[in-house]
């Protein structure tokens, strides 16, 4: 890493990767299905000291699966914690819970990320196994909108005040500092007595992408976008779910989906073997469509769809992929998935 240079030889800059940080906690998932949206492959962390599978790893694995993210390298860590003996169990523990998954055949790197070791190795995994997609900068800007931050110091003097900052992935499109864009869904009016959706306009006043500043951005990496925005609106992570793109050109806002699903044989994240109940007509589900998050109540439930009634509406095209969860024993478990109709 460009951290830790320790080769004395001449560098080439041969990719920029950036990294969204996962939380293992098994009530988070909702926060690592709607970052898987925007990942192109990932790290599966397991610790050396631990037997393998703890829950939160087999409903990561689960999670990847759920969403399509199929690339991915395993990291062993915490070996400085073993012996060598246990090392090697615990590496056969991570080969038998993959095998058949997804994982199968991803490869497990040992490492010490306490002391740096085979850094370099997991950094070439990375590297051959992780590929770059191919975007089209061609095609109509849009953003998942995975962060916003007030960036303003409390006491900064008014004069002083900057506008609110989203973050995210750009998946297509490019973007450049003055373009206008636009913010779906915005935020709810009331217009001849029925309540909207208003879409939230901007302009481009600074761009970032790995630590730098730009005049232009196109695919690939995480993206940070400087408006003028009121920062009430972007604090807090309060634009999270949302999209972002050139006028007009976003997908349609929807309050009402059709949904194919493809349920679990048990629910993922339960301390027990739970199977999967069929969906009811009238419950609620937990829906996560792109970086969004959302509950919905089931119109219709038939054997193979579903007619969902959102709580609040998503940024959605035909055939996504969404991950269904249901509220079991007060907690929202991972139970399948759907394609948008």
């Amino acid at each position: 890493t460009s951290a830790n240079l320790n080769c004395s030889g001449n560098l080439e800059l041969e990719r920029v990767v950036s990294f969204v940080d996962s939380p293992g906690h098994e009530t988070l998932m909702a926060t690592m299905l709607s970052g898987a949206a925007i990942m192109n492959g990932a790290l599966l962390i397991v610790a050396a000291n631990q037997k393998c599978p703890q829950p939160q790893t087999r409903e990561h694995l689960k999670a990847l699966e759920i969403v399509g993210v199929e690339q991915i390298v395993i990291v062993q860590n915490k070996i400085d914690l073993v012996t060598d003996e246990r090392a090697r169990e615990n590496y056969k523990e991570i080969k038998d819970f993959v095998k058949g998954t997804i994982a199968e055949n991803a490869p497990i790197i040992p490492v010490s990320a306490h002391h740096d070791t085979n850094i370099d190795v997991l950094i070439e995994a990375i590297e051959k196994v992780i590929k770059t997609p191919a975007f089209d900068p061609t095609k109509p800007a849009r953003m998942y909108i995975a962060r916003s931050f007030d960036v303003n110091k409390p006491g900064t003097p008014p004069d002083k005040l900057q506008g609110g900052v989203i973050g995210g992935s750009l998946i297509q499109g490019k973007f450049r500092v003055g373009d206008e864009i636009e913010i779906s869904p915005g935020f709810q009016v009331t217009k001849n007595r029925k309540t909207v959706w208003e879409p939230i306009y901007a302009d481009i006043v600074s761009l970032y992408s790995g630590g730098r500043r730009w005049d232009e951005v196109k695919p690939g990496g995480l993206v940070a976008i400087g408006t003028r925005l009121d920062p009430a609106l972007t604090k807090g992570d309060g634009m999270i779910g949302r999209m972002a793109g050139k006028p007009g050109t976003l997908p349609e806002l929807l309050l009402e989906l059709t949904i194919d699903i493809h349920l679990l044989d048990y629910v993922v994240g339960h301390t027990e073997e739970l199977r999967v109940e069929k969906i009811r007509t009238g419950e609620a589900l937990m829906l996560s469509v792109g970086t969004t998050t959302t509950v919905g109540n089931v119109k219709s439930a038939r054997s193979d769809s579903i007619d969902i009634t959102l709580r609040y509406p998503v940024i959605a095209e035909k055939e996504q992929r969404v991950a269904i969860g249901r509220k079991i024993q007060n907690r929202w478990r991972l139970i399948g998935y759907g394609i948008i109709r």
